[in-house]
Formats: C-alpha cells, sequence, structure tokens
C-alpha cells in the first residue's frame, strides 16, 4: 500500500471511529478495517482502477492498478493476471522463510503483515489475492438515481417497522440501478431472484415485479421484516439476505448468534464464500457514505421523486388501445411501469386486469381518470389472452414451464417434437397447449392482434451493472452475481428457507415436511427397507416432522443427497408461490387443545412446511398454552 493509500484507509477508518457503539448496525472494532476498505472502494477508486489485495485481511492491500481509459476487458484481465502472479511469486519468496537481501517489492509486502509474521501465514496468503475494481464514479450515479426512490422506501420501511438506514442496501446490490439484470436471474434495485422474489410480488410472463421499485422495496421490507424474525439481529439478518437463511443459522450455532465478527472472518461454511462474508461490512461502508454524502461527494445533486398520477385497471386492455386514449407512447408507458414484461409489447398479452398503471402528472393535461373515460367500452376485455408460446429464459426447466402453464412435460415434448434429452436453451420459443398441435403452422382462426414493436428502453449499466460491488471483471455481470454463482441455482432458489437441508457430520437429517422415507430412498440410491433397518423402523412407520433419522451414504455422497433434497423442496416452493404470495404476517396465541396441523391447514390455510420456516425453532411436538406462533398472510398471486 503506497503511503497515500495508507492515509486514505486511515481516514477511512477514522471516520468509523464513533460508529462501533451503534446497537442496530454495530460495527466490532475486528471488522472496521473491512468497512474502512469497501468505504474505500465506494469513494476513492474510480472503475478504471482497482487494488489487489489480502481476501480475508482486507486491511492488507498489496497494490493498487490504474488502467488506461477505454482498455477494454480482456486486457485488463491480462494486466490482473500478470500483477497477480508477480504478487504471488513475492509471497512464495517470503514464505520460503526469506528475510534478508529482499528486494524492493519483497520489502513493501513484507511491511504490510505483521511483525514476526509466520512463513505459514504468508504460504496462505498466497491463495488469497484477489483484485476489487473501484466503484466510487457508479456508487455516486447510485446515489443521484436513490433520490427518485428515497423518500418511499423510508415511508415503506418506517411502516413495517424495518430500519430506514436499510435504504442502503441497493447501494451495495444494484447502485439503484432499477434496469439491473444478473445472468442467473436476480433484478431490480433489490436484486430478488425469481424464487424469493415470488414469496411477495408477481412473476411470470405478464408482469415481473421486482424491476418496479416501488413494489420490490414493499417485498424487500417484508423480506428483511421476515430474516430479522428468524435472526433476532440485523447484522445476521442482512447476511441472510445475501447467503440465505438455513446458512446463517447454522453459523449462528456454530458461533454464537451475536458472534459477527467470528462468523464473517472464521465461519467456513460451503457456500459462505466471499460475497456473503463481505455482504454485512460492505452495507456498513454504503451507510457509512450515504449518511454521509457531503463528505464523501461534495456538491452532489440528487434526482427528484416524481409525482405520478396511478389508476388501477378494472379489466384487459390492449396496451395500443390504453396509450392512444391516454395520448403517450409505449416507450413512456414502458419506462415508468418497468414490471410490465415484453409478451404485453409484443402484443400477445393485455395489460393485466388489477394493474396499477402509473404515469408522470406532467404528461397528462388533465385528471388520469379523465382519459381513461375515452376508452372505448368494447376495448375492454373481460379475459386475457391465451398462451401461445413461451420464451426459454436462462435457468427454465421443462417442469418449471410445465408447472407454470398448467401442463405436462409429455405434452411440452410432443407439441415441440423435442428430442429425448428434452434438451432446451436459452431465446428459443416453446409451443404451448393454446397454440394447437402443429408446430410451425399459424392457428386458423386466432383472434391474438398483430404485434406492436416493444419501446425501446435504455438499459444503461450502473455501478453494479458492469461490476458488482464483488466481482473482479463483469461487463454485464449484476450485483448478487457472485453469490448466485457460489450458490448455485438450487440453493439460491431457497434462499428465504431458514430449514437445514444437509447432513450432519452423524450422517442424520432432520426430517421436513413433505419428506417421506421413499423420498431419501430415492435420493440416496438404496432401497426404503434399509433405512428402516438403520433407524429401527417397523414397516409403514412414518418418518416424524422435526425428529431426526440416519442414512446410508454407500451409494451417493453427502452433497448429492443435499442437492437432490434442495432441488425436490426448490420444486414444491416454487409450484405454491407461483399461485400464492405473503402479504403479511400474523401472531397466534396457542390455546389449550388446539394443534398446529388443525391451525395451519384449516384456520389459516397455510401448508404445514411454510409455517415452520416462520417458526425453525419452534418443536411441533411439545406446543404448549401460551406460546406465540406466528402464521404468514397469503392472497393469490397468480391471475391470469
Amino acid at each position: 500500500m503506497t503511503s497515500k493509500n495508507r492515509i486514505l484507509f486511515l481516514l477511512a477508518l477514522f471516520a468509523l471511529g464513533v460508529a462501533h457503539a451503534d446497537e442496530t448496525f454495530p460495527i466490532p472494532t475486528e471488522l472496521q478495517p473491512d468497512v474502512a476498505f469497501w468505504v474505500n472502494i465506494f469513494t476513492r477508486y474510480s472503475s478504471d482502477q482497482g487494488v489487489l489485495h489480502d481476501d480475508r485481511h482486507l486491511e492488507i492491500v498489496y497494490e493498487r492498478i490504474d488502467f488506461p481509459a477505454g482498455l477494454d476487458r480482456r486486457a485488463r484481465q491480462r494486466i490482473v493476471k500478470k500483477k497477480r502472479e508477480q504478487l504471488r511469486n513475492v509471497l512464495r519468496s517470503l514464505a520460503s522463510g526469506k528475510r534478508d537481501n529482499l528486494d524492493a517489492n519483497e520489502l513493501k509486502v513484507l511491511a504490510l503483515w505483521p511483525p514476526g509474521v509466520s512463513n505459514q501465514t504468508l504460504s496462505a496468503a498466497t491463495r488469497r489475492v484477489r483484485y476489487q475494481q473501484g466503484l466510487e464514479d457508479r456508487f455516486q450515479q447510485g446515489l443521484i438515481r436513490a433520490g427518485r426512490w428515497r423518500d418511499y422506501i423510508e415511508k415503506e420501511f418506517l411502516d413495517l417497522g424495518v430500519p430506514i438506514e436499510l435504504a442502503a442496501l441497493p447501494h451495495v446490490e444494484s447502485s439503484y440501478n432499477p434496469h439491473a439484470r444478473s445472468h442467473v436471474g436476480a433484478s431490480g434495485i433489490w436484486q430478488f431472484t425469481r424464487s424469493t422474489g415470488r414469496r411477495y410480488m408477481r412473476i411470470d410472463h405478464v408482469l415481473d415485479e421486482r424491476n418496479d421499485p416501488f413494489v420490490a422495496t414493499q417485498a424487500a421490507g417484508k423480506l428483511l421484516a421476515y430474516n430479522y424474525s428468524i435472526t433476532r439481529n440485523w447484522p445476521m439478518a442482512i447476511t441472510a439476505y445475501n447467503h440465505g437463511l438455513a446458512g446463517v443459522r447454522r453459523a449462528m450455532r456454530k458461533h454464537g448468534d451475536t458472534a459477527y465478527a467470528d462468523i464473517i472472518r472464521n465461519y467456513n461454511g460451503r457456500t459462505f464464500g466471499f460475497a456473503s462474508r463481505n455482504f454485512y461490512v460492505a452495507f456498513l461502508a454504503a451507510k457509512q457514505v450515504d449518511q454521509n454524502v457531503e463528505q464523501y461527494f461534495p456538491d452532489i445533486v440528487v434526482d427528484q421523486p416524481i409525482d405520478f398520477a396511478n389508476v388501477t385497471l378494472q379489466a384487459y386492455i390492449p396496451v395500443i388501445d390504453l396509450t392512444n386514449a391516454l395520448g403517450v407512447t409505449p416507450a413512456q408507458l414502458a419506462i415508468h411501469n418497468p414490471a410490465l414484461q415484453a409478451t404485453v409489447w409484443q402484443g400477445s398479452k393485455h395489460l393485466p386486469k388489477g394493474f396499477r398503471i402509473r404515469l408522470p402528472s406532467n404528461l397528462l393535461d388533465g385528471p388520469i381518470a379523465d382519459f381513461m373515460a375515452k376508452v372505448p367500452a368494447d376495448r375492454w376485455q373481460p379475459k386475457q389472452l391465451p398462451d401461445m408460446f413461451h420464451t426459454i429464459a436462462r435457468g427454465d426447466t421443462l417442469s418449471e414451464i410445465a408447472r407454470a402453464y398448467d401442463t405436462r412435460v409429455s405434452t411440452l415434448v410432443a407439441l415441440n417434437n423435442l428430442g429425448s434429452s428434452h434438451r432446451i436453451r436459452a431465446g428459443q420459443k416453446l409451443r404451448l397447449p393454446a397454440a394447437g398441435p402443429a408446430p410451425g403452422n399459424q392457428v386458423k382462426g386466432s383472434t391474438q392482434p398483430a404485434p406492436i414493436e416493444p419501446p425501446i428502453v435504455a438499459s444503461a449499466t450502473s455501478a453494479v451493472g458492469e461490476s458488482s460491488a464483488f466481482d473482479e471483471f463483469t461487463s454485464s455481470i449484476m450485483a448478487g452475481d457472485l453469490v448466485a454463482s457460489l450458490l448455485g441455482t438450487i440453493q439460491t432458489a431457497l434462499l428465504s428457507d431458514p430449514s437445514d437441508y444437509s447432513i450432519a457430520p452423524d450422517t442424520t437429517i432432520e426430517v421436513h415436511p413433505l419428506e417421506t422415507l421413499g423420498h431419501y430412498a430415492d435420493w440416496l440410491g438404496i432401497r426404503t427397507q434399509r433405512l428402516r433397518d438403520i433407524n429401527g423402523l417397523a414397516f409403514r412407520t412414518p418418518v416424524v416432522v422435526g425428529k431426526r433419522i440416519r442414512l446410508e451414504l454407500a451409494s451417493v455422497d453427502a452433497k448429492t443427497f443435499e442437492d437432490r433434497r434442495i432441488a425436490y423442496h426448490a420444486a414444491q416452493q416454487d409450484g405454491f408461490f407461483r399461485k400464492n404470495i405473503i402479504t403479511g404476517v400474523t401472531q397466534h396465541v396457542i390455546r389449550s387443545g388446539e394443534s398446529i396441523w388443525i391451525l395451519s391447514l384449516r384456520k389459516y390455510d397455510v401448508p404445514v412446511w411454510l409455517f415452520r420456516q416462520y417458526n425453525p425453532e419452534l418443536d411441533l411436538h411439545n406446543v404448549r398454552p401460551g406460546i406465540v406462533v406466528h402464521f404468514p398472510v397469503l392472497a393469490s398471486g397468480s391471475r391470469p
């Protein structure tokens, strides 16, 4: 670290000097250097700069790299690769025990470590050299954009009992870029994956409410409040937003509920990588900058909130008829209603009934209701257009598509002449049953309107649009992508599920709802009777939810079993949340004689597996009167 960079680091560290006493968002002394590192990344280094650093000890910054303006991604990669290897060679030399006759580079690197650093420590450091791109210019743009929604976010969070400081989280997730998209499917300023987003929003081929900052803010507030209800502290609730509740609960059980520094420094969960380890400290850094904007970005002028006119559609309507009545273009309608999917703009779907249209008041010469009255009565439609085709998105599977359209995989295979391997690819169009059985031919008598050209909506890359706070070089990968790549698509689908689907060191698992011995036998590749014998279970004796049973890992390893188990639950939950969304939470005080199963299924109409997610520490077989339990409030989330 140069003397100038050391001064910048110390200044950032000094700025945090009194913040560690914050009870809501504590900064343990051990983590202050990590927060200072991210403050500098957010405020001192532009996207044409970056640093090589140790990925566990962020105060160890080896070298700053400045790239010539306009240098392409590959050229930058080559420069970083060369400098990283040079640095590793220096560390290897020092790790061999060399301490005399050091050259300038060796002296510089050795000086960064504490006196008397061991060869073992330096050897381990050779595997931890990481490059982090600067985000100063992108963070500044995010601060400007945030002004459009900041008042709304703070109001929603206050209503939900969520600290308003969490409005800084999108700086880490997306740099407040509403067009931010991840290659694994995370979307919008809050970077919801489809599976997590479906718990609180409508996400399908007509509407994707993750892309609407207003709707997604409500969902983010509910998710953060839910995380807090499980973890009971904000550092772990925030980490769970990134890493998932199940992993965070395992870390808390191992290190302690409030052992934040110990968890971040020492927890070695299989998917707890650099991104998860740094998510909370990066948030703290973003909060520090967000609350002291003039200190870091003097004279910045933020965007102002837009004064919107709103109206809820009482029936279905083609988009062209609505834009004609309002006197706006499809592009103007699209930019302010980003939840609407391409199917609407292409004309294969009507604007949906119940959708809340939003337009800037200055685009209209009068009350929006007056313009809506101009729509001819015969243009309002009582039904949505039937689904003819599905454009495959990255991560789609035939089974998911079949569930979404209430059909069978075999039907899709037959309609689309798919081969025995059922291979599908992103961008491919699948024919659906409503389109008829003849691939390649237009359906005679179809009333589908001629498609209109979709509006061109600029997809400006943001701070995270080109480089996530946790990515080295990505010109198209958004925030959260590194996390998704670490977790894998299956585990990402269960980020909001606190259930532990892992196998314990003693080869036992906790039984969860929807599971049977037959499931376990299938996932293990053994006979069900073998599991009965291992666990001393009589024939037809069911497994008991919440209890533990022993497995035999003879045919598959632990990871394979866990992946199969998670895939099963992901499919079950995805199917449920395609039809239901969580709108709130209600408390219930258990009375004498009441049964959790009857309360869930009859009174609250909540499946037991979802009830357990809201009460993960509750022993279902030892529920006593007076205990307070929580039930999610559900509403239909699937509309035609």
